[in-house]
């Protein structure tokens, strides 16, 4: 029996990446005995289970109001905190924009991309490949996180004082400079340190200026 792998993710809210009784209950009942699922580090589901009866379980996973992403080598869903400060205050509008714009773009190796809603971080966006962390009523980008090894690191800023409207065409533009440029398999992390931060905002400037007005 061949065999597919595919992401769940129920998005998220106030509260975080909140999965419901009854959306988990329908994911347990279509996947079938021999499927696998399994909880990864970027707040998604793996679930691998009988290729034949793939799209049929999207159908389902989707009327039950689950998100489905391909799984591998593509850009994941946004990584987000729990918006503690309440759905205004922390963006969650913005967030879900964001989110909608990133997730599932095919890269050379896979790409984190974390938010937080305050200067507090949470939901550690400093250590995914990409941040956007909001800053009272503006929000700042971090490029080239690294949470494993001897070399781990912190995210580094790559542009500040960014209107909502900014994030997505930046974001968008460093994934396509990614996808044209990044070697197979190597991490966004090496891939910073190999461009330079300093192309990498020039590269990523237009954007900036094009959604400024």
């Amino acid at each position: 029996m061949a065999m597919q792998k595919f992401a769940v993710t129920p998005g998220f809210e106030v509260g975080g990446t909140l999965f419901r009784p009854d959306q988990l209950a329908v994911l347990g009942s279509i996947v079938g005995d021999d499927a696998r699922i399994e909880m990864t580090t970027f707040k998604q589901l793996y679930v691998e289970m009988d290729a034949e009866r793939v799209e049929e379980a999207k159908v389902k996973l989707e009327a039950a109001g689950l998100q489905v992403h391909p799984a591998g080598f593509v850009s994941k869903s946004l990584i987000t905190c729990n918006f503690c400060r309440g759905a205004e205050d922390s963006g969650l509008d913005v967030a879900k924009m964001l989110d909608e714009a990133i997730a599932d773009h095919p890269v050379p190796n896979p790409l984190k991309i974390g938010y937080a809603g305050c200067a507090l971080g949470t939901s550690e966006p400093l250590l995914k490949d990409i941040a956007v962390m909001k800053m009272r009523n503006t929000y700042d980008i971090y490029v080239g996180g690294e949470p494993r090894g001897l070399k781990a690191a912190l995210a580094k800023p790559l542009h500040t004082d960014l209107a909502p409207d900014q994030l997505a065409p930046i974001i968008q533009k460093l994934i396509a400079v990614y996808q044209e440029n990044g070697k197979k398999k190597e991490k966004f992390s090496r891939f910073v340190d190999r461009m330079t931060l300093e192309q990498l905002r020039q590269l990523t400037l237009d954007a900036r200026i094009d959604t400024a007005g």
